[in-house]
């Protein structure tokens, strides 16, 4: 075990090659927690990889290219037409074998504080549902154990957490027993960080510090979940599990299908790489990004960076013909995250610039800084970028009431309109998802005169993952007006 002497001494040579020796300014004036702590930090960067970063995205602002030609994605309608009936079939019945078999991993990316919510702790600790306040992870922990049941199997489950929450979600876990799922098939892991570069005046191209025992840290982004998944030993265990398929959700959307057997079926009939579930967009500018086939591949474009031209085109019967949004659902081969991962180039997905205002500290004199304007640059990945790499691709229309109840925002004060993706409207889509699931096992549900579901109901997903699981539950016979009732 090296002494924090020796760690320093190696800091100090990383940095002074990285052209960013200021990281240890204020060592001197650090107890030996903290000495240990900013070392530790120091220790877990890639080093190379920033100086080369902050030439190419923060002392240059890269151009955006988009693709010379750009056409709507090719897509897997919700229902099938007649002559996908036999195939759609097919794949539901592979996806239940693929999980029978035991290949197939639910990946959780959950490395976000509830900050956005007024929710100090783990997003995932936040209480999601509407009647009984279930949190996120309990939602998703109830799922597994019901597709378990269903199909006779073992899920593993992977969750990605950040430094920042990684114990307070470990701790959660085991305060909760793991909300009756077994330990060893519970794996959390950490994603990396990257530090905030200075963007402005004598701090332009340096590494940010929070404070004299701090770098100023942020997740890699969502497309850091991959690199994490091989540099943290999950892929390695998930291939001595037998894993052949990894699952991939996020942690704020209560209503996603952890697992999917057809979505499964579909992605592995057709042999794709990584594959995705998207939603119709409720307008030409909605905050999705657009799937694409873009010179010749799966694309995600950022909703602000497509062309106007672009996104107002619509059919000759007046739907967007950039219709497709991308809602961070996908079906992931083990063996491409591992390809992605160990690439002679370094990781294959690209770092992607955004200005942001970060609270740092003087680097000459640790007075407490907090921008009024954007003075940072935070580097980040997104996993939709290892689309184009794929050989085989696949898109898969979903549901909004169905699938995509995301808690993001806080609710809005009483009286006011229901906060867009806030608790309260995802509790409102909870509620109709569970109404039309009664309604289609012949259970009367009140609705006022709009059609809107005039009651609070929540399905756990430990009683039903799907309609039909419903018809080995006692049902009430109908739900009454203002009636709230878990099932």
């Amino acid at each position: 075990m090296p002494t924090l002497q020796e760690r320093h001494a190696a800091a100090l040579a990383t940095l002074t090659d990285a052209d960013q020796a200021h990281a240890l300014r204020f060592y001197d004036d650090l107890d030996e927690a903290q000495r240990d702590q900013l070392l530790t930090q120091i220790e877990g960067i890639d080093w190379p990889e920033v100086a080369r970063l902050i030439q190419s995205h923060v002392l240059n602002n890269p151009p955006l290219h988009l693709p010379s030609d750009i056409q709507p994605a090719p897509c897997y309608p919700q229902s099938p037409t007649s002559d996908l009936a036999d195939h759609y079939n097919k794949a539901k019945s592979l996806g239940e074998q693929l999980l029978r078999d035991g290949v197939v991993a639910a990946f959780t990316v959950a490395g976000g504080q509830g900050t956005r919510l007024g929710w100090d702790a783990p997003k995932g600790t936040f209480p999601a549902t509407p009647v009984t306040g279930r949190p996120l992870f309990g939602v998703f922990a109830d799922y597994i154990s019901k597709a378990q049941q269903k199909y006779n199997c073992t899920i593993p489950w992977f969750v990605m957490t950040s430094p920042a929450n990684h114990q307070p979600t470990v701790d959660y876990f085991k305060e909760n027993d793991y909300f009756g799922l077994d330990p060893n098939h519970v794996t959390h892991f950490p994603q990396a960080m990257m530090p905030a570069i200075g963007l402005t005046g004598d701090q332009q191209g340096k590494v940010l510090l929070a404070s004299k025992d701090s770098l100023a840290l942020s997740p890699n982004g969502h497309g850091g979940s991959l690199k994490a998944l091989h540099t943290s030993g999950a892929i390695a265990d998930m291939k001595s599990r037998g894993i052949s398929q990894i699952s991939y959700t996020q942690v704020d959307n209560p209503t996603v299908h952890v697992v999917d057997p057809l979505f499964i079926g579909l992605h592995a009939i057709d042999n794709a790489q990584m594959s995705s579930k998207m939603l119709p967009k409720t307008g030409p500018k909605e905050k999705l990004g657009n799937f694409c086939f873009a010179d010749g591949k799966m694309t995600v474009i950022e909703y602000s960076d497509l062309p106007d031209e672009l996104a107002f085109q619509t059919t000759p019967d007046g739907d967007l013909k950039f219709r497709a949004g991308s809602i961070a659902i996908h079906m992931i081969n083990v063996g491409f995250v591992e390809q992605l991962s160990t690439s002679p180039t370094g990781f294959a997905l690209p770092f992607h610039r955004a200005e942001k205002k970060v609270p740092c500290i003087d680097l000459n004199t640790a007075t407490p800084i907090d921008p009024d304007e954007p003075n940072a640059v935070k580097l980040e990945t997104f996993v939709f970028d290892a689309l184009p790499l794929c050989d085989n691709s696949i898109l898969y229309e979903t549901d909004r009431v169905e699938e995509f109840a995301p808690i993001k925002n806080a609710d809005n004060p009483p009286g006011e309109p229901v906060a867009v993706d806030s608790a309260a409207s995802s509790k409102l889509l909870q509620t109709e998802r569970a109404a039309r699931w009664l309604e289609k096992n012949k259970v009367t549900v009140a609705r006022d005169a709009e059609g809107n579901v005039n009651a609070t109901i929540e399905i756990s997903t430990r009683t039903a993952i799907s309609p039909d699981d419903l018809s080995a539950v006692d049902l009430p016979k109908s739900i009454k007006v203002g009636e709230s009732i878990a099932i």
